[in-house]
């Protein structure tokens, strides 16, 4: 899991930003992903440090 630093909104979804060994990566999530994982996309653009991603598995998570 890597804590997701940054997202930024795409046209049919959200993109978002990780650290992995000093190289900024990226992985983008339409919106009927983050609806099947029970994301909240407005909260995931306003505050996108509170999630993780979990790169092989293709999910994100909330930290709460």
């Amino acid at each position: 899991m890597h804590d997701i630093v940054s997202s930024k909104k795409m046209e049919n979804g959200i993109v978002v930003f990780w650290e992995e060994k000093s190289e900024k990566k990226y992985e983008s999530f339409n919106y009927a992903e983050l609806v099947d994982m029970k994301i909240n996309a407005l909260d995931l653009l306003d505050r996108p440090k509170s999630y993780k991603i979990d790169k092989e598995a293709h999910t994100l998570i909330s930290k709460k």
